[in-house]
């Protein structure tokens, strides 16, 4: 969600950007849709089914299921506004390609999982502006120059993340040690 906001994307060979899928407590919103309809069609079919479903659907808050709509409206709705005023700001018709890209890049169907990497193709496909990154000889060597900094930094100390702001302030998350949770 956050690289649509940008007025173009550069990706390498190895990028990949997700899918817009919102979360509520680690449970994809678009999911618990998908499985209320679902339970849905098939109690239309066959009212045996009820229990099951039951079972399966009263794990949830009854207003959860409102939560998840607005979740994934919501969602779609900034992607959709941060294209059109960004990337597709200077195009004809910036709206229309801003929702065919949110459509595609939503698409359960398509992307089926929160964890889906979505490669260079696709995303050009969804009709992003994206930048090879292996076509900027300059930039490639100065992305990589950070990369392997941020590797070695992590790869030689118990670090986990590390945020540091522009007045050199910076907030260490470290691994927790065998043991300790």
């Amino acid at each position: 969600m956050i690289a649509c906001a940008a007025s173009r994307i550069v990706m390498g060979k190895h990028s990949n950007l997700g899918p817009i899928d919102p979360q509520i407590n680690g449970i994809p919103a678009s999911g618990v849709l998908e499985e209320f309809d679902k339970a849905i069609q098939e109690v239309k079919k066959d009212p045996a089914a009820i229990p099951i479903w039951n079972a399966i659907i009263g794990k949830y808050h009854p207003s959860f299921l409102g939560e998840c709509k607005n979740a994934v409206d919501w969602s779609e709705k900034i992607v959709c506004d941060w294209l059109a005023t960004g990337m597709f700001f200077k195009r004809r018709h910036a709206r229309a390609l801003a929702a065919r890209a949110v459509k595609t890049l939503s698409d359960r169907s398509a992307t089926l999982n929160h964890s889906r990497h979505l490669d260079i193709d696709y995303c050009i496909g969804a009709g992003l502006v994206v930048e090879r990154l292996e076509e900027d000889k300059t930039l490639q060597d100065l992305v990589l120059t950070v990369h392997h900094a941020f590797m070695h930094t992590f790869g030689m100390s118990p670090a986990l993340k590390i945020v540091e702001n522009n007045m050199g302030m910076a907030m260490v998350r470290l691994r927790s040690a065998p043991g300790q949770a």
